[in-house]
């Protein structure tokens, strides 16, 4: 294993982080409230880190989300690249990655995903006759029935990524067909409540497959090392969402550094103290064991290695370690950490909202230990 980010990453890293320093300010994020900040979001695309990911891989965009979560910039990028770029590049047919990409790239094209299958959405395909020159795969459309309650960046999306009743991937518009209500989440995320009724849309990824009825496995199929694309796109999301976790947490300690070691108390600034001392100590070695456990997990995708375990990994630490992380950043800051208007209040935010989001630790370690029993017995 080799962590040390290629030439193209450490760039695309540095120009992010110059991009989210100069336009997520303390100022611009009070002032975007709930909403992400269109501003921010041309200047990423345009500066090309979104399509940028296509060839950095999932390695390259836990780096750049690193730098996002620094500022919590109020952008959509991690469910664009997750739920579309990378998505479509991993499993649309070539028509569809021609078609897609080149607006996901340029940012006219916003995909958020209803991840992960909840049950509630039914899919009816309805299959067109296959051009010439055309791959099945491209032909096969369908209609989406259901409501996914909540669905983060909803309402800044021009696309979903819907993961149907038998786990089955579908790219819909936002038309009238889906319709949106807004909902607030305790991140300002731009989230909403979508509601499908006969949604058209087009099905991603392997199509035909009779599963008997029953859900597409998280486990690749007998004589495969290859995981579904449900399966691939779901450790995919929990790989770069635990990367957008450490950066969180790691601005969130930041802060509360700067804020000890300005801050007096009987003449001596508190980093003097000793528990302030092992309370940030502890707090870095949580971001560190987030940090390289998504490192880990972005490496094996990238390599062509199996990685559901390390994302689940990944994910649970983001989970536990990333809550008492935002914790001790909002506690180090005493009495100031209890304003809501205070940056570290976000980052706080930002950490509660990731770890439910990721599922939390009790249920992540639940599905982990399941899925190693699971390898287990196939092996």
């Amino acid at each position: 294993m080799d962590f040390t980010p290629t030439e193209e990453q450490a760039a695309a890293r540095d120009l992010a982080t110059r991009i989210f320093g100069d336009l997520a300010t303390p100022e611009r994020l009070t002032a975007a409230g709930t909403d992400s900040d269109p501003e921010l979001w041309k200047a990423l695309c345009a500066a090309g880190l979104v399509g940028a990911i296509e060839e950095l891989g999932l390695l390259g965009l836990v780096l750049l989300l690193e730098e996002q979560g620094r500022t919590t910039a109020q952008v959509p990028f991690a469910s664009t690249c997750v739920y579309g770029l990378l998505a479509v590049t991993a499993h649309g047919s070539p028509e569809q990655r021609e078609r897609l990409l080149p607006g996901i790239e340029d940012g006219s094209v916003v995909v958020c995903g209803a991840f992960p299958a909840q049950g509630g959405v039914r899919a009816s395909e309805v299959r067109g006759e296959v051009e010439q020159g055309q791959d099945e795969q491209a032909s096969t459309r369908g209609e989406l029935t259901g409501t996914i309650p909540v669905v983060p960046w909803l309402r800044d999306a021009t696309h979903v990524l819907v993961a149907d009743d038998q786990r089955g991937l579908w790219l819909t518009p936002v038309t009238e067909a889906a319709r949106v209500e807004a909902v607030e989440l305790t991140a300002p995320w731009s989230a909403g409540r979508l509601t499908l009724d006969g949604a058209s849309a087009e099905r991603l990824g392997a199509a035909g497959v009779d599963l008997g009825g029953q859900a597409e496995p998280l486990l690749p199929r007998p004589g495969s090392s290859t995981p579904s694309p449900y399966a691939d796109v779901l450790a995919t999301a929990r790989t770069a969402f635990a990367g957008l976790q450490a950066g969180v947490c790691a601005g969130s300690l930041a802060r509360a550094v700067a804020h000890v070691n300005a801050r007096e108390q009987f003449g001596r600034p508190l980093a003097t103290r000793q528990a302030v001392q092992l309370r940030a100590a502890d707090a870095h070695m949580d971001i560190e064991a987030i940090r390289v456990t998504a490192y880990e997990a972005a490496w094996r995708r990238d390599a062509g290695l199996p990685y559901a375990t390390h994302a689940l990994t990944a994910a649970w630490w983001a989970s536990e370690a990333g809550q008492r992380v935002v914790h001790a950043g909002q506690h180090l800051h005493g009495g100031a950490g209890a304003d809501l208007d205070h940056p570290v209040h976000r980052h706080f935010l930002w950490g509660r909202q990731l770890d439910a989001y990721l599922g939390g630790g009790g249920q992540v370690l639940q599905e982990l230990g399941e899925l190693i029993v699971s390898e287990e017995v196939r092996s």
